[in-house]
């Protein structure tokens, strides 16, 4: 058995549109809708994405002291 996944948004009259599938004229099929929650939450996962970044002295050297590497 092969197991294909399609996200889709429900039409018009509660009806949701699958074409182009990879089967035989006549094959029988099983299907399972499974709503899924949306996914734009008011909190963002990254909230910086896009944003202007700005480097302050980016080539002022580094104490050796300030080195976790070195720690």
């Amino acid at each position: 058995m092969q197991v294909y996944a399609y996200e889709l948004t429900v039409g018009q009259k509660g009806t949701v549109t699958l074409t182009n599938l990879p089967f035989n004229v006549g094959e029988q099929l099983e299907v399972i809708v499974i709503s899924r929650p949306n996914r734009h939450s008011k909190e963002k996962k990254y909230p910086f994405w896009g944003k202007p970044i700005t480097y302050i002295n980016p080539t002022e050297p580094v104490a050796e002291e300030d080195w976790e590497v070195l720690q």
